[in-house]
């Protein structure tokens, strides 16, 4: 089924829902249309995941929803900021980047990570320019 037929398909209620998501990291299913609860993660430099809801601390370790802190964290690759790696101009080693974010995402089930950017750091007010691949400086 084509994107267009499943969001004519969806209710308001659906719609606000699958945009507004089910938790931190997760969009929430609609299995009546075929969608699967999909998990997303914000990693600018990789990947960056909790270890989930059933996940117990141990010793030392502090339980975050957001899975910020190491001990919730699944241990994953930090790559370089987008900002340094593109200042290589080396699209081979970029390319490679990527293919690594892919393997790591693939092996932790995770469908979107929201970053690395791309050439949107046209504000210094924008906070988040060190995510961002630019030819600007």
């Amino acid at each position: 089924m084509k994107h267009s037929e499943i969001v004519g398909k969806m209710s308001l209620e659906q719609k606000a829902a699958f945009v507004s998501g089910y938790d931190y990291w997760h969009l929430e299913e609609a299995p009546e249309l075929g969608l699967p609860k999909i998990c997303i993660t914000d990693g600018p430099h990789g990947l960056r995941k909790a270890k989930g809801k059933d996940y117990v601390p141990e010793e030392g370790e502090t339980k975050s929803s957001a899975g910020i802190g190491l001990g919730n964290s699944v241990p994953t690759t930090c790559f370089p900021p987008a900002a340094t790696s593109s200042c290589s101009w080396d699209e081979e080693l970029l390319f490679e980047e990527g293919v690594a974010m892919a393997e790591e995402c693939l092996k932790e089930k995770v469908s979107v990570i929201l970053g690395p950017g791309t050439n949107i750091k046209r504000s210094p007010v924008c906070g988040r320019n060190f995510e961002y691949f630019s030819e600007d400086p």
